[in-house]
């Protein structure tokens, strides 16, 4: 299974962006699709996850300004950013999980300038 993320870029703060991650090679829909983002320094972090029944969970710093979303039908999750702040600026990568077994995405970075 690979995952491919996009929709990264630069954006002004209080912008929007939408990120997508496609998995291929799998029949399956994933149990779980989640986001994370790494920051220059820190470490990995969970941003928002959403289960096969459509369950969505999100960090608080996130929390009413991200919405996680999913496409069985075509493996596709997105993440759509909202009030973007400099802060939110990170490497956000994707993570399927399949049963036991999960896979991640190379990342797409986002950076939000003040």
């Amino acid at each position: 299974v690979q995952l491919q993320a996009s929709g990264g870029g630069l954006v002004q703060a209080g912008g929007s962006l939408r990120l997508s991650c496609v998995a291929s090679g799998s029949i399956f829909s994933p149990d779980a699709m989640n986001w994370y983002r790494q920051a220059p320094g820190k470490q990995r972090e969970l941003v928002a996850r959403i289960t096969s029944g459509g369950i969505t969970n999100y960090s608080d710093s996130v929390k009413d300004r991200f919405t996680i979303s999913r496409k069985n039908a075509k493996n596709t999750v997105y993440l759509q950013m909202n009030s973007l702040k400099p802060e939110d600026t990170a490497v956000y990568y994707c993570y399927f999980r399949y049963g036991p077994r999960y896979y991640w995405g190379q990342g797409t970075l986002v950076t939000v300038s003040s």
